[in-house]
């Protein structure tokens, strides 16, 4: 069964551990940059004390030594997944990889950012990129190939992705949103039960979940699509 992911993209200790007394738990929750700069590992710490699953995404990119030594120390705190750039390169994975066996947490490469557009990545590599998702793939490959858990994608690449990577490998989807949620900055979107049955394994939500009026009825109603 897929896992809904709570993302926690908030400003700082309190309104987390307010919105997860709301909802109860425990649950499977992200911490990005943002969060884990105000709370540090003594936030992390404290949501596995209380019996929640964290999901570390800092989407590191970096020279491979740093890299294998940032997802360890992530594995010894207690996080049980992490998240690095397969744009790294395959050195920087490889690295990442013997980094997570050290310490038994689970780390998955970021493809694309949902973010972005065609013409946006395009920008950004310095060459132009009409499609995606050949780019998705081939990334893909690449973690597959040095061994990584499985990867984060866009809902839209989620059936090439599985295609790619077989079963067993984690599929990891922000950009989830229901027919009535707000699109904000994402830009590749799509509803859970789609992704769901494409090979989607990780299903990350946040502020359709934490801005909505009950927080708590609107976690359960994805819990309810996703089930």
């Amino acid at each position: 069964m897929a896992e809904l992911v709570l993302a926690l993209d908030l400003p700082g200790r309190d309104p987390v551990l307010h919105l997860l007394d709301q909802i109860g738990g425990p649950i499977w929750v992200k911490v990005g940059p943002v969060l884990f700069n105000r709370g540090g590992p003594d936030l992390v710490q404290e949501l596995i004390g209380r019996g929640h699953t964290v999901f570390l995404d800092c989407k590191w990119h970096d020279i491979p030594s740093t890299v294998e030594r940032a997802v360890e120390s992530a594995g010894v705190l207690g996080v049980s997944m992490v998240t690095v750039h397969t744009l790294g390169g395959k050195a920087m994975l490889e690295a990442a990889k013997t980094g997570a066996e050290k310490s038994g947490t689970k780390v998955v490469g970021v493809t694309v950012l949902t973010s972005h557009t065609p013409e946006q990545f395009g920008a950004a590599v310095g060459h132009a990129t009409p499609d995606l998702l050949p780019e998705v793939t081939r990334l893909t490959g690449v973690a597959r190939d040095v061994g990584l858990d499985g990867v984060v994608c866009s809902p839209l690449e989620v059936s090439a992705v599985r295609n790619v990577l077989g079963s067993g490998f984690a599929i990891i989807v922000p950009g989830i949103r229901r027919a009535k949620d707000q699109q904000g900055d994402q830009h590749r979107l799509a509803e859970p039960g789609v992704v769901i049955e494409q090979g989607g394994t990780h299903l990350v939500v946040g502020r359709p979940i934490y801005n909505a009026t009950s927080p708590p009825d609107a976690y359960r109603a994805f819990r309810k699509e996703i089930q």
